[in-house]
Order: structure tokens, then C-alpha cells, then sequence
């Protein structure tokens, strides 16, 4: 963890992979991540933490499968989201949209659980920045 402030521009500026978030800082035992994200992530779901989402730039669409059907949220820039732990979800975002994401140290973007991964999904626990 660094004692320094971080700005999320510069963060974002230092790499240009999709679905390939990278850690800012940490806070107690959370992540810190920003991620460069456009199309479809994967249908995934994390059994033990929340998912917090805040759109920086952009749009992202998250779609739920919950207990009363599917539907979808959309998240304009500035807004945040939380996706409960235990519900089934998939990122997609329209155009190119750039997220802070806020999880337990050591979770996987894909999930406890997942759909077949495409190759433009890094399944990782987030990568350090350059």
C-alpha cells in the first residue's frame, strides 16, 4: 500500500487492457480496483462478498438474475451499484467505460462461480499498477 495519493486518472492512463482491473490501494482487507471494462464480462457470482461498482467515465450495465427474474440496472457516470453477494451477474458496458470496483482482497473477477471465460476476460485477483 502506498502512503502517497493516487490519481485515478494517472492509474487509468498507465494501461489500456479491458476486464483487466488494477489495484489502487488497499483499505483494511478490500481492493481498491480500476478497470477499463467494454462488451460483455461473464455471467458470474461471488457466494461470500458484494460487489460495489462506481462508473468514473462512461456507462455499465449489469445485468441480475434474482429470485423474481432477470433484469438489468444501468449505471451512468457517477453512479454506484452493489450486486449482492449469492446473485448471479454480468457486466456489460456499451462503449468504452472505465469503473472503481471495491471487493475483498483476493477475490476473482470471475467469481466463485462462472460461465466459460472468453479471452478478452482476465480472470484475475487484479493486478498491481506499473
Amino acid at each position: 500500500m502506498t502512503t502517497e495519493p493516487i490519481a485515478l486518472s494517472a492509474a487509468l492512463a498507465s494501461f489500456t487492457d479491458r476486464w483487466s482491473p488494477r489495484i489502487v490501494t488497499t483499505v483494511n482487507d478490500y481492493d481498491v480496483r480500476v478497470a477499463k471494462v467494454e462488451g460483455e464480462h461473464v455471467w458470474h457470482v461471488h457466494d461470500h462478498t458484494d460487489e460495489f461498482f462506481l462508473v468514473l467515465d462512461g456507462e455499465l450495465h449489469i445485468a441480475l438474475r434474482e429470485p423474481s427474474g432477470e433484469r438489468t440496472v444501468v449505471l451512468p457516470k457517477g453512479s454506484v451499484f452493489t450486486v449482492p453477494r449469492g446473485t448471479e451477474h454480468r457486466p456489460y458496458a456499451p462503449a468504452p467505460t472505465e469503473i472503481l470496483l471495491l471487493e475483498p482482497s483476493g477475490t476473482l473477477t470471475v467469481g466463485d462461480h462462472h460461465d466459460e471465460i472468453p479471452d478478452h476476460v482476465d480472470a484475475t485477483t487484479g493486478h498491481a499498477l506499473s
